[in-house]
């Protein structure tokens, strides 16, 4: 094992942990991607804090008793520990080398901190491509380069996967009989991926991005520089910032249709907004719900003439005008509340429902680019058919790209046709 990392078993705790001036613990387990993400930053930073913190890796699903007695109930799971009390930040998932180092820093105290920060050397890594987004067209378009052996790093700020990892189950992708749930098909890209020689630095902070020099800096210490650069970091619900809709994204709230609609036949759904994606969604969830409630803010609806007049019309749908919703509460499987409120006169009132669809529109994720590329009146990327942006050697792909239709078969296409691109130009 790399590192300053010892592996322990349960057996070993109290001596190896409890004992301990100053130790911190990774419970990690197999087969399990944020693990493997949360690795290399362990090591590394057991080799800079590893003479002043002990550190330790248990196999968690060989001390499930004192995972279970810790109250360790996912993988990767990091506890920190000053003299056998536990301490700072409990971290788990996928964890950033920042919040590490904070804790580490709090464990050995500012003085010693800041001196310990001096012993990281400055990392600088060449790639022929470079690709920022882990979802289905970043990952395609890294099977495509890495197949035709050509370098290509794979960079995302979260784990791979993108937003379909968020769908609870995907049933019109090709090639699967049966329903996929969302993470599982994230998980067999990504795996493929990886196998094909694709480098991950996934779980990331992006520090500093120039596209002109094809360069990023991540996690305060590494520098990539690249070739060709496939921009990949697709779009994101607009949040309404209500309670409860992080904590049930893709588990009774859902922002796909096409993907979810058709678990709802014979029940009743909430749909929030009134704007075109909003009214066309409604109406297509009416062919499998039994009733639908739009809530929308307005006194009027925002989409095209056509579809209002066929949403007023369809007999299982009620509009809610001037209406907003506050909390999201969920009791049991397809058992939802929407809390709203009255607009007009304050009042609140629930609604139980089977599930909820939210549709007030999404955004692409292009914050860290600048002012460069070229977008187009929504603020999507534009790029021609061989997804050139308009940024020598910079492409787009998937949901970040302008395009009249979003769905994983797009994404899986245009990271086809990305890396297909790339791979000619660089030959």
């Amino acid at each position: 094992m790399a590192g300053k990392i010892k592996e322990i078993d349960a057996m070993d705790f109290q001596k190896e942990v409890l004992d301990k001036e100053l130790a911190v613990v990774d419970f990690y387990s197999t087969e399990c991607p944020p693990c493997e993400a949360l690795a290399s930053k362990y090591e590394s930073l057991s080799d800079i804090y590893g003479d002043d913190v002990h550190f330790v890796k248990i196999f968690r699903q060989e001390n499930r008793e004192l995972a279970t007695e810790l109250d360790v109930s996912g993988s990767p799971t990091l506890i920190f520990y000053k003299k056998g009390k536990v301490t700072g930040d409990r971290l788990s998932g996928g964890i950033l080398r920042s919040d590490i180092m904070k804790n580490l820093d709090t464990l050995v105290g500012e003085e010693k901190a800041e001196e310990l920060h001096k012993r990281i050397e400055a990392v600088e890594t060449e790639t022929d491509v470079l690709i920022l987004g882990g979802g289905p067209a970043g990952l395609t378009a890294g099977v495509y380069l890495a197949q035709a052996h050509i370098k290509t790093i794979l960079v995302d700020t979260a784990l791979p996967g993108g937003y379909v990892a968020t769908t609870h189950l995907v049933s019109n992708y090709p090639g699967f009989i049966e329903p996929q749930n969302g993470y599982m098909l994230s998980h067999y890209m990504s795996e493929q991926a990886k196998s094909n020689g694709v480098e991950f630095r996934v779980a990331v902070e992006v520090n500093q991005v120039d596209l002109e020099k094809k360069r990023i800096k991540i996690d305060g210490y590494e520098t990539i520089k690249a070739r060709k650069i496939i921009i990949a970091t697709g779009s994101k619900p607009r949040p309404l910032g209500v309670p409860g809709e992080d904590t049930y994204r893709g588990n009774g709230i859902s922002y796909c249709a096409t993907c979810d609609a058709k678990y709802f036949q014979d029940k009743e759904v909430v749909v929030i907004g009134g704007g075109n994606s909003a009214i066309e969604e409604a109406l297509f969830i009416s062919k499998f719900a039994s009733k639908i409630t739009i809530v929308h803010q307005f006194d009027h609806l925002q989409a095209n003439k056509e579809a209002q007049k066929k949403v007023l019309s369809d007999e299982k749908i009620e509009i809610l005008f001037e209406f907003e919703p506050r909390e999201f509460k969920k009791y049991d499987t397809m058992d939802m509340g929407v809390v709203v409120e009255d607009l007009k006169s304050g009042e609140r009132k629930e609604i139980r429902t089977n599930g909820i669809f939210i549709f007030v529109g999404f955004i692409p994720n292009i914050e860290s680019f600048g002012n460069k590329l070229k977008l187009d009146q929504w603020g999507y990327l534009e790029a021609d058919e061989e997804m050139r942006t308009n940024l020598d050697g910079i492409y787009a792909a998937g949901d970040v790209k302008s395009k009249p239709f979003r769905q994983i078969t797009t994404a899986v296409s245009d990271g086809t046709i990305a890396a297909i691109a790339t791979g000619k130009e660089l030959e």
